[in-house]
């Protein structure tokens, strides 16, 4: 049976819905063909119902728009949100071209932004109550769960904020779109070079002999340019997913069998 709704109006209910859905859930069905495109479905679907009705035409030709690629910082995406229900609201299904545009050219630099600021203050923060765990403070549990929960009415401003602004707010961001992604990738370089240098922990374990001469090759390197073995493997698995054909998967596999390999002959070790 079919339940048309014409002229549903979001309320407070349903932002909150939509942002419980959203925080839990969004991530839920992540895979690498659509990533996201399922969980930005799954957190909206009820008000979709409420906007076009139950099994209605309408309402099965956005699900199936709204479950198609998409990929953005999963604590800004409810802006997104909040705009493209904006314009559902009012144009319905007429307005699947703009919907998509629309997620697809914010979903950029929304997770450019999101992710480097997300990034800097989930580290600080991190440090500090894992610090504070290591002195035994429960202090440190408590500022996580703090900060958790300034995300979670953050996002919840943002996606009413969002869905009052509606399209308007698509034209005021854009001027200024440039100098934020600008800053939120020289922010993510920042950050990506140093994780690499902490987190990839290899060193060359061989030290071969030239007669009485001891070469000390991870010492040479280090003199050279500190890190560069871990920046040079990085850049191994970037030239290889510049290659055909090759996946995230296939490349993890080289790295794993070179790993293996090379650590069993004493070429290389853990830092």
């Amino acid at each position: 049976m079919t339940n048309t709704k014409t002229n549903y109006k979001l309320t407070d209910k349903d932002f909150s819905q939509i942002n419980r859905r959203s925080y839990f859930f969004f991530q839920s069905g992540w895979n690498y063909e659509r990533m996201q495109g399922s969980g930005y479905l799954y957190h909206i679907l009820p008000q979709l119902r409420k906007i076009y009705g139950d099994n209605t035409p309408e309402l099965k030709k956005m699900m199936k728009t709204h479950s198609q690629f998409f990929n953005t910082s999963n604590y800004f995406n409810t802006i997104i949100t909040g705009i493209d229900l904006a314009i559902e609201e009012k144009e319905t299904d007429k307005s699947q071209s703009a919907v998509e545009g629309i997620k697809t050219g914010l979903l950029g630099p929304f997770a450019a932004i999101g992710d480097s600021l997300t990034s800097i203050s989930s580290t600080i923060v991190g440090a500090l109550a894992a610090n504070m765990a290591m002195q035994k403070n429960p202090m440190g549990v408590v500022i996580l769960l703090a900060v958790q929960a300034c995300w979670i009415v953050f996002r919840l401003k943002q996606l009413r904020w969002a869905y009052k602004q509606g399209t308007t707010l698509v034209n005021e961001l854009a001027t200024k779109f440039s100098a934020l992604v600008n800053t939120a990738t020289l922010m993510g370089v920042f950050m990506v070079g140093a994780m690499i240098a902490n987190i990839i922990n290899l060193k060359i374990a061989i030290i071969p002999q030239i007669g009485e001469v001891t070469l000390d090759l991870q010492n040479n390197l280090d003199m050279i340019l500190p890190g560069l073995l871990p920046a040079a493997v990085v850049g191994f698995s970037y030239w290889l997913l510049g290659k055909k054909k090759m996946s995230n998967l296939k490349v993890l596999m080289i790295i794993l069998v070179l790993s293996v390999i090379l650590g069993g002959l004493g070429i290389i070790a853990k830092g």
